[in-house]
């Protein structure tokens, strides 16, 4: 989606105003963004998504391929816009959002002329990534498709992650959310819910009831986030582990947070690193993007890449 920002700036005009910055994000893109980052770019990571065929498609179109990201699986629709959302940060840089994005592209991705053959193409991939906030833009029949691939995906012997990124107003209600992103979990090997999330929706109230009700679920292998507390990794037949993160005295927005967490996290296993090994680097990651404004910050520096951990996860 389109991201408009507050640069922190105000305007002298009529009733004021903040100045505000245009960019672009959302929370599977963020995730997709830090993965290639980390991974080196070069096309390893695809992304999956729906624009229309406007200037600014065009120019998020090139700016997701100046990351290194692979746009093949990106579908254009005639005279259709993309979603916007705007991001409000308080003084402690934690963020709220708006959203304009009821008729955004990307809802319908599986009702384009494309989409049977844009399916078969993502159950070629080694690891599908996506969250809840991909579940509650589609219809039922959409979900039902998407899940369809991840569940397709494990049984190839590849991977699926999913976080659960609850968002309440794009759900009718909180038992529908909690019915679906329970059937996500079905399918998926790699959990990376936060605890907020799972309070919500009633998936537990402490890290390992939450590591627990997903394995009920058959999910091999869970992070529980906790924002600025430590993350715990939990694997079956293992004991759990906590990772702890450097503290980031003064966060200025925690958007994408959670998302850099995952992309680096996943970009990690992938290159072979052990789950903890992984969480650590995720939480540097976060880290680093707490300290800026918007969802997709400069590059980290390679020597902060290696820090052990971060504040937000």
């Amino acid at each position: 989606m389109i991201e408009l920002s507050e640069t922190g700036d105000k305007v002298s005009t009529l009733g004021g105003g903040s100045l505000m910055a245009r960019t672009f994000g959302g929370d599977s893109l963020n995730t997709a963004v830090y993965a290639a980052r980390t991974l080196g770019g070069n096309g390893r990571v695809h992304y999956a998504t729906g624009l229309g065929d406007d200037p600014f498609s065009d120019e998020m179109l090139a700016a997701w391929q100046s990351e290194g990201l692979a746009t093949d699986l990106v579908l254009r629709f005639p005279g259709r816009l993309p979603g916007l959302y705007a991001i409000k940060t308080d003084q402690a840089g934690e963020r709220s959002f708006l959203y304009w994005r009821s008729n955004a592209p990307a809802r319908e991705v599986f009702d384009h002329p494309s989409g049977g053959e844009w399916a078969g193409a993502m159950m070629q991939a080694d690891l599908l990534y996506f969250s809840g906030i991909s579940l509650a833009i589609l219809d039922d029949a959409g979900r039902e498709a998407l899940l369809s691939i991840a569940s397709s995906i494990r049984e190839a012997g590849g991977h699926a992650a999913f976080d659960t990124n609850h968002r309440p107003a794009l759900w009718p209600d909180k038992a529908s959310a909690a019915t679906w992103m329970a059937k996500a979990f079905e399918c998926c090997t790699i959990g990376l819910p936060s605890l907020e999330d799972a309070r919500a929706l009633g998936f537990g109230t402490a890290p390992a009831a939450v590591a627990e009700k997903c394995k009920s679920w058959g999910v091999e292998e869970i992070v529980v986030k906790d924002g600025a507390g430590p993350c715990l990794v939990s694997l079956p037949g293992q004991p759990d582990v906590f990772v702890e993160g450097n503290v980031v005295a003064k966060p200025v927005d925690t958007t994408a947070a959670g998302d850099s967490f995952n992309g680096a996290y996943l970009a990690h296993r992938l290159m072979g690193e052990d789950p903890v090994s992984s969480a650590r680097h995720g939480r540097a990651m976060a880290a680093w993007v707490v300290g800026h404004r918007g969802a997709i910050v400069p590059p980290m520096p390679l020597a902060d890449s290696q820090m052990n951990g971060g504040r937000h996860g």
